[in-house]
């Protein structure tokens, strides 16, 4: 190699180290930003390819990324906040009105704005797929954009349904009958109409100067629907079980009604509260069985009462699991799925484009995404309530950079030293 050649690759030296330090320096600088992905300046032989013909010329820098590793953990008990433990990336968009090219990102520190869509400090909407009422995704587009929606949990309302069925349990005290009548046994539960309000029914079992029989009488607290007479039995296996039901009278105005099949130990109430009445059926239980009222000696327990249908309410707070469902969780007690956020993996992160080290978009070397269910596949778990730290090592970067220093001295040196070579070559003319 000759004295220029030698300058020359010192100058390339010089270049590239300096190149490395520029990585070095940007990511101390984000160190401890959310989402940030670790790049460095490799060093790569400069000069032809063909192993027979120049000679190299120095080094040139290769700009390398870690998107395939992890940043630590911060909890920040924000549930709207979101951390990937794995591989994978957020799909975010930086406008609703379209327009805005989708990104990809691990920038998981997304608040509901003003409108309630999912937002990052970077501006950026997080997308994800939509659940039906029913509970289904249906069928969805996983290899492009085409089935994603942006992510909003502002208020939101379920609507309720009305109440067609109950069942109710519980037991009467025998001792209380057979004597002179005392006051009856009241309880109450709650069921809902076709408007998603809550009403309630009263039923008050009323003890019978017979043994082992009970008058029971349906209202809804001031208009009595109608009455039946149970019998118990008081022997044998099938003691404390309902014998027999008789006795049956209506005692609604129509449209209301009260019927009582006393085969099935079954009622049917018509309730007037709508242009169409609501009819529902409330089981007591079959005779000789024990899965309704039954009768034993001992205390009165209040009725337990299954009932569907349910009120109409309005979104409390939003839960989101570690396979990115989105569960909203509703002031009636309703929990229901509302989004899937998908997590977007590639054959090669590493090969993403990006000006930012935060926001990528795939590139030929990356290969094409796949929109993974989260803790499926390739794809990592999701974490609500944290968000992932930069993926950068303050110990790796401070030592690299006191490497390239030297690096850089030494580069400086050669051409300090070919510098001095020319200048002895020059006087050998005088």
């Amino acid at each position: 190699m000759s004295v220029s050649n030698a300058m020359s690759s010192g100058v390339a030296g010089l270049l590239a180290n300096s190149t490395a330090v520029e990585r070095i320096s940007y990511n101390i600088a984000n160190a401890n930003t959310v989402g940030y992905r670790r790049s460095f300046a490799q060093m790569v032989t400069a000069g032809s390819s063909n192993p027979t013909s120049s000679q190299a010329t120095g080094v040139k820098t290769s700009t390398t990324y870690t998107n395939d590793t992890d940043g630590s953990y911060q909890s920040t008990s924000v549930a709207s906040n979101l951390a990937i433990s794995g591989n994978g990336f957020f799909v975010v968009t930086q406008s609703l009105g379209g327009g805005a090219a989708n990104v990809f990102t691990r920038v998981g520190s997304f608040e509901p704005d003003a409108d309630g869509f999912l937002r990052n400090a970077g501006g950026n909407y997080l997308l994800g797929f939509a659940y039906d009422d029913t509970g289904s995704l249906g069928s969805v587009d996983r290899g492009s954009f085409d089935s994603l929606v942006p992510i909003n949990i502002g208020n939101q309302t379920i609507a309720g349904s009305a109440t067609s069925a109950v069942s109710i349990s519980g037991n009467l005290p025998s001792q209380e009958t057979g004597a002179a009548a005392g006051d009856p046994f009241v309880s109450s539960t709650e069921y809902y109409t076709a408007l998603g309000a809550a009403e309630r029914l009263s039923f008050s079992w009323q003890p019978g100067t017979t043994a082992n029989q009970w008058t029971l009488t349906v209202s809804d607290g001031t208009t009595d629907y109608g009455s039946v007479t149970v019998d118990f039995n008081d022997s044998g296996t099938l003691a404390g079980s309902p014998a027999t039901y008789s006795g049956v009278t209506s005692l609604a105005t129509a449209p209301a009604a009260f019927a009582f099949n006393t085969a099935t130990g079954e009622m049917t109430l018509t309730i007037d509260n709508g242009t169409t009445p609501q009819t529902m059926t409330v089981d007591l239980g079959a005779p000789d069985t024990f899965d309704g009222m039954t009768q034993f000696a001992g205390d009165y327990s209040a009725l337990n009462t299954e009932v569907d249908g349910a009120e109409s309410g309005t979104l409390s707070r939003v839960e989101i699991d570690e396979y990115g469902d989105v569960w909203g969780v509703f002031d009636n007690g309703a929990r229901k799925a509302m989004y899937s956020i998908p997590l977007a993996t590639f054959t090669n992160p590493n090969g993403l484009l990006t000006s930012d080290n935060a926001y990528f978009a795939a590139s030929g070397d990356s290969g094409d995404f796949t929109l993974s269910a989260a803790g499926q596949g390739e794809a990592g778990t999701i974490n609500s309530g944290g968000l992932e730290s930069s993926n950068v090592d303050i110990a790796t970067e401070l030592t690299q950079l006191i490497q390239r220093q030297r690096a850089y001295s030494s580069n400086a040196k050669i051409i300090t030293t070919a510098d001095e070579m020319l200048d002895e070559a020059v006087k050998l003319k005088r």
